[in-house]
Order: structure tokens, then sequence, then C-alpha cells
């Protein structure tokens, strides 16, 4: 199957840092894989992806993996950044989890130069 040419990357701090990718790694493996999976979706499907997988909110976008949400916004060049990931507990999004992701979406346009990134 043709690969899409969408790339993923996982938001790195300016200390070098990426809370994202701290995330997912404490994750247990089948919720790991689930991640995986959609993240891998989002790779074939880029901005077509969309629900179940994938909805916007507040500006943002939410990838959508059982119980583990994780933001990302679209970037330049064919590539989606992810910004900060969670656990759901509740129907809604707590606000600060969304402010979260809004501030590391500043940043990192902010840095926009993309080197600061990590890619899978």
């Amino acid at each position: 199957m043709p690969v899409s040419g969408w790339c993923v990357e996982f938001y790195t701090d300016a200390r070098g840092h990426s809370p994202v990718l701290a995330f997912l790694d404490s994750l247990p493996g089948q919720e790991r894989a689930r991640v995986a999976r959609v993240i891998a979706l989002l790779r074939e499907f880029g901005l077509l992806l969309g629900m179940p997988h994938a909805r916007p909110v507040e500006g943002i976008w939410e990838l959508r993996a059982g119980a583990t949400r994780v933001f990302y916004f679209p970037h330049t060049g064919r590539r989606f950044t992810l910004l900060h990931g969670y656990l759901k507990h509740s129907q809604r999004t707590p606000e600060r989890i969304i402010e979260i992701a809004k501030r590391r979406w500043t940043d990192c346009l902010e840095r926009s130069d993309g080197r600061e990134n990590r890619s899978v």
C-alpha cells in the first residue's frame, strides 16, 4: 500500500524533553498498541482522518484510541505534531488539558523550524 507521505512528530520542549512521548511510553502494552494503530491511520489518511479516530477540539485536533487521547495539529510539510496525551476519565475534556496542548502548540509554532520535534 503506498504511503501518503504524512509524517508524525512528537512535541519536544526547549530542553529536549518530549512529554507526549514519555506519556505514550508509560502506557500499558495494549493501550500503546491502540495508539500506534491510530497514529498509523493518521499517517495514511492525513487530514481526511475523522471520527471515530480524530476530531477537532478548540482549534487543535484530538486523536482517539480507546481511553487514550492525544492532541495534535497539522504542521507545514505534510506533518503532524503530537502535543499532549492523557487518559480519558469523563465525558468532557478538562480545560487544563486543552490549555497544556495549546501552550505546546504555540511553543512549537514559535520554534517552527522542526528540528525540535522527534519523528516516528
